[in-house]
């Protein structure tokens, strides 16, 4: 039977980018995904800077950004009016933006570099069964279309998504809160002219977001307002709104013309907060959605992921130098445990204070929103808000 250095379940972004870091750094790695074809699904978009750091140590930033939109500033919008803008100008000396491409064409990209630094490592259509840790080696079952397969690793990141089978397997509690906020968004041909600007217009309605892509492509993301009669079944998190209603949503709340035919995709989703209460589990250490699910408002969760992989990197590297790998030492992971811990804290409570900004307010709160909002981007705490929102202190 072989034995890795490091297997790799779930063979998402984040997955796949930690094979790539450990591939680099010289270790053996096998990842396993469960889906035999790619998503097309595009989710995820806003790639930040500390993010580009991690994926130019795979030789993946410069290709990402050649083909990304990168965004320079945010605008907030109300009533009609610009209340201030967010520059990322000093986010970063190298990335003083935040790269938006649709989460399938980074995941390709990702995939891409994996087979070039380790080629065959990722095998599609491979489900795991099961694990069982020994002192020296987690064994490894699993099912692929030609029959059972059985590997052996030092150890095992679980990148296998918020649902994570893996943690469950393990018995590790991720208490899960769900928030009442539910989105749809839509990818349309943008004719907006608002050019390479995030724009984010906080209406009284509820919050419209708009970021653009290549190709000359907006997504609008929409919080549907729970009071309306006119939102139909796409309040319901992961049903596909009509594209029509999310035109309908954004000329009535910011005055934006879109044409819903020209729309590529459409998805609705509802939002929930999932913190495993620990991440490491003997030679098992859950990384991405399956140690923490955060609301996607702000575009943190697919970062954070891969801040998580490029911490975990040179724990792994360590211990595998103790003896092959053979000898487990639990002490080499309780720093990065716990700095991962605070990190994803801050990171959600981000979250749900953007969450909060968003929704919708009767006339004396939007008022006095607008005039705090109009503050804080004309006063020096606007270098601090570009800085949160590009994710620099994460």
């Amino acid at each position: 039977m072989i034995t890795h250095d490091v297997v790799v379940v779930g063979g998402g972004p984040v997955g796949v980018l930690a094979a790539a870091l450990l591939s680099v750094r010289g270790l053996d790695v096998a990842v396993w995904e469960r889906r035999a074809e790619a998503p097309t699904l595009s989710r995820a978009i806003g790639v930040h800077p500390p993010s580009l750091d991690v994926l130019d140590r795979v030789g993946a930033a410069e290709p990402l950004v050649a083909d990304a939109v990168p965004v320079r500033r945010g605008v907030a919008r109300s009533g009609g009016r610009t209340l201030g803008t967010v520059s990322f100008d000093r986010a970063h000396p190298r990335w003083p933006f935040v790269a938006a491409l649709p989460q399938h064409r980074t995941e390709q990209l990702l995939r891409d570099r994996l087979a070039s630094l380790a080629p065959g490592s990722l095998r599609r259509g491979l489900s795991l069964d099961g694990l069982e840790q020994e002192p020296d080696r987690v064994l490894l079952r699993g099912t692929a279309d030609d029959g059972p397969v059985e590997a052996a690793a030092r150890f095992v990141l679980a990148a296998d998504g918020a649902r994570s089978p893996l943690r469950d397997a393990l018995g590790i509690d991720a208490p899960l809160r769900r928030y009442p906020d539910r989105y749809v968004m839509c990818d349309v041909a943008d004719s907006t002219g608002l050019g390479a600007d995030a724009v984010v217009h906080l209406e009284r309605r509820g919050v419209v977001e708009s970021f653009p892509l290549p190709g000359g492509v907006r997504r609008f993301v929409v919080l549907l307002d729970p009071h309306a009669a006119d939102t139909g079944t796409a309040a319901e998190a992961g049903a596909a709104p009509d594209a029509e209603l999310v035109a309908g949503l954004v000329a009535e709340r910011t005055g934006l013309d879109i044409d819903p035919g020209t729309a590529t995709m459409t998805s609705a989703f509802g939002v929930q907060r999932r913190l495993a209460r620990r991440t490491v589990a003997g030679r098992v250490v859950l990384i991405g959605d399956a140690a923490h699910e955060i609301s996607p408002i702000g575009g943190q969760g697919m970062n954070l992921g891969w801040l998580d992989a490029d911490a975990v990197a040179p724990v792994l590297a360590r211990a595998l130098r103790s003896a092959g790998g053979r000898r487990l030492d639990p002490a080499l992971f309780r720093a990065y445990e716990e700095a991962r811990r605070r990190s994803v804290a801050r990171s959600a409570r981000q979250a749900e204070v953007n969450m909060a900004l968003g929704r919708p307010v009767g006339p004396v709160v939007g008022a006095l929103r607008q005039v705090g909002l109009s503050a804080a981007l004309h006063l020096p705490t606007r270098r601090l808000l570009g800085s949160l929102y590009s994710m620099r202190f994460v």
